[in-house]
């Protein structure tokens, strides 16, 4: 009887053991890198698939995320001093161009251009987070070309957009079929927080959730100064 109690603890112990333990398809701070692609005013006039505070709202979610759990982020542009104009304030903000180094592109598909493939390959990450504009051309490019290559891709498809809803639509289902795993921003920094016991990043996504997070953001405000969080 003494031997079957011992055994029953040892396979809870292991039991409650193996729960604990994240899936590893689930983002931390230091298992990816994220790629945001050509966030920039002429790219986001011609946006019609998600509203342009929504959207600006939103990747202000994803680059704050990323700044606060030190993410190594990579920002492109296409033809930024020519055409595209510049990269949105939500993403100067947390990565100014002074000292992040924007690449600059010519290429459509950023897989393609030299300078920005070397930035992304050597952060040295298996997993990339990619969102941008449009969806159906400058984010299809490297994802696709990133899968080939056995990277494994998540596009955040609310920080994302394209010219209409089919557009942008259409593209998520080729990516998914192609195997990319879609998420949305606020998703993106939940998935990083993951345990409010976490105090070291509570205050700041907590911050970043009140500016950026609308309604949820306004509950945030409400509960810290009715119940005095």
């Amino acid at each position: 009887m003494k031997r079957i109690i011992v055994f029953l603890s040892a396979f809870f112990l292991t039991a409650i053991g193996v729960a604990q333990k994240p899936s590893p398809e689930l983002l931390n701070p230091t298992n990816h890198a994220l790629l945001l692609i050509d966030h920039e005013g002429q790219m986001a006039f011609a946006t019609h698939s998600i509203s342009t505070t929504e959207l600006r709202n939103n990747v202000g979610l994803v680059a704050g995320a990323s700044k606060i759990f030190k993410v190594p982020t990579v920002v492109t542009t296409v033809a930024e001093k020519s055409f595209s104009g510049p990269v949105f304030p939500e993403i100067q903000e947390f990565y100014p161009e002074s000292t992040s180094g924007y690449v600059d592109r010519t290429t459509m598909n950023t897989w393609e251009d030299v300078n920005a493939h070397k930035a992304i390959t050597g952060k040295n990450k298996k997993k990339i987070v990619m969102a941008g504009l449009w969806t159906s051309v400058c984010i299809v490019g490297p994802v696709l070309s990133a899968l080939t290559e056995g990277y494994d891709v998540y596009v955040i498809t609310d920080a994302s957009g394209d010219v209409t809803q089919e557009a942008h639509d259409q593209a998520m289902t080729r990516m998914v079929q192609a195997g990319a795993k879609p998420m949305t921003s606020l998703q993106y920094l939940l998935e990083l927080q993951r345990d409010w016991a976490r105090q070291e990043t509570y205050t700041a996504v907590n911050d970043l959730v009140v500016r950026y997070a609308g309604a949820y953001g306004i509950g945030v405000q409400y509960a810290r100064e009715m119940l005095k969080h």
